[in-house]
């Protein structure tokens, strides 16, 4: 083979990835509206509202019976949706990771969270029950939808330019949702200039999302490539509930890879509970506005565009690991910092809002980046479905913890503080991880920066 041949397969090779690459990065452009104008913004203080209009005297619903303070249901109902995320993931990342037929599965994934968040258009009145609904699909959607997506960067992206892509696509979902909170806040400040009330701009708002996450989805669909490996779907659906047990067994054999995967367990389930929870906490406890937490969480977009896009820098000069670690020193002091927010105060609210926004893209994108050297080859969709509990499915303390502690003080601002503790207890369990190690007992080429 000559020399000009090598070099235009190389160059035609490097196209394809860039073009995937593009492709990837327009994924999170599509579902990260759902994480900020749904979960973040709108979903935790409206559906509470909703709640509170169904409770009885006491200030309880009965969802099938059981007594749950009406602020506490969308906690409670981010815990449940992990329960059915925890049941698909393993099973959806074994056929994908068998099958090589990753499209059609985040197409399935993608459509089903798009529709039922479209869905929240009808949820009026009392309708606490269709909201809590909803509220599971969509996550547990995401769950998977994101499982998938992420098992696609080891294929389009060589180790050596891993944290700057998954970085890259961190920045292209948070531009995202600043673009779309900036339209929803035009939407809902003015929304008698369109002749809508307060709740009917909420659920149009709710209901955006969900379309905005269908129609970019099909650039993924269109621009990524599947690997075909040539079992079938029935045999790699064979192990069905044994999948996730199968993965843990497998992951005992790379003990380190799982030690990483505890730390970030961890930290990040304090780093999804804040996500979730913060806009609660800004108007049950300080009593802010909509459109001041609309404010808010558009500025953490913003902010956390640059700050992916930075901490991916820092990465490369000082190692994903040490960066890492340092985001999480700063998640602690912010947090802790949140306890002493004056009620009524946006101002403070809005500084609170900065070092989140600073922090919160680099951290998740470069854990995403570090973790998948730690995978080895062949196995992306199945430890990355591990790695997706962990980082949306395995969520589940955080907002129980956030939600018991409310209901046995009354008081948000003990429920926020006590996240400190998912950011202390990461840091110890990251700090004690060989990377370097890990990665070659993986099976991978180790970096010269990790």
């Amino acid at each position: 083979m000559g020399t000009d041949t090598v070099r235009t397969q190389a160059t035609d090779e490097s196209a394809d990835l860039g073009r995937q690459q593009r492709g990837w990065y327009f994924y999170d452009w599509a579902c990260s509206v759902y994480s900020t104008s749904v979960l973040t913004v709108f979903l935790g203080p409206y559906l509470t509202a909703v709640a509170e209009r169904a409770a009885d005297a006491d200030g309880y619903v009965h969802p099938l019976g059981v007594p749950v303070r009406a602020g506490s249901f969308f906690a409670y109902s981010v815990s449940l949706s992990v329960v059915l995320a925890v049941v698909v993931m393993p099973l959806v990342g074994g056929v994908a990771d068998r099958t090589g037929r990753r499209k059609p599965l985040l197409a399935a994934a993608a459509y089903t969270g798009a529709a039922a968040t479209t869905g929240m258009f009808f949820l009026d009145g009392d309708r606490y029950l269709l909201g809590g609904v909803l509220l599971v699909v969509a996550n547990a959607a995401q769950s998977v939808g994101m499982m998938l997506y992420n098992s696609y960067l080891p294929q389009i992206a060589p180790p050596e330019q891993r944290d700057a892509v998954s970085s890259r696509g961190w920045a292209f979902g948070y531009a995202a949702g600043a673009l779309v909170l900036v339209a929803d806040l035009a939407l809902y400040t003015a929304h008698d200039s369109f002749g809508l009330s307060e709740t009917a701009a909420v659920r149009v708002c709710l209901a955006s999302a969900g379309l905005w996450w269908g129609a970019f989805t099909l650039v993924p669909l269109r621009q990524l490539r599947d690997r075909q490996v040539g079992v079938g779907v029935e045999r790699a659906m064979a192990p069905g509930p044994r999948r996730l047990a199968a993965t843990v067994r497998d992951m005992r054999r790379h003990p380190l890879t799982l030690a990483f995967l505890l730390a970030y367990l961890v930290y990040n389930d304090g780093i999804q509970t804040v996500i979730s929870q913060a806009s609660v906490y800004g108007s049950q406890e300080l009593g802010l506005g909509q459109s001041t937490l609309i404010g808010a969480v558009l500025m953490v977009q913003v902010l956390a565009v640059a700050g992916a896009l930075a901490m991916g820098r820092l990465a490369r000069a000082y190692g994903a690991k040490r960066t890492i670690l340092g985001s999480l020193v700063a998640w602690t002091v912010t947090l802790a910092a949140g306890w002493f927010l004056p009620a009524g105060a946006p101002v403070w609210f809005y500084v609170l809002a900065c070092g989140i926004g600073l922090v919160l893209g680099g951290s998740q994108a470069l854990s995403r980046s570090l973790f998948s050297h730690l995978v080895p080859p062949g196995k992306e969709a199945e430890y990355f479905a591990a790695y997706e509990m962990s980082d949306r499915g395995m969520s589940w303390l955080g907002p129980l913890l956030f939600g018991v502690t409310y209901q046995l003080t009354g008081s948000y601002r003990s429920a926020i503080v006590s996240l400190v503790v998912f950011f202390v207890i990461g840091f110890a369990l990251l700090a004690r991880v060989p990377v370097r190690r890990a990665i070659g007992e993986a099976g991978n080429a180790i970096p010269e920066k990790i």
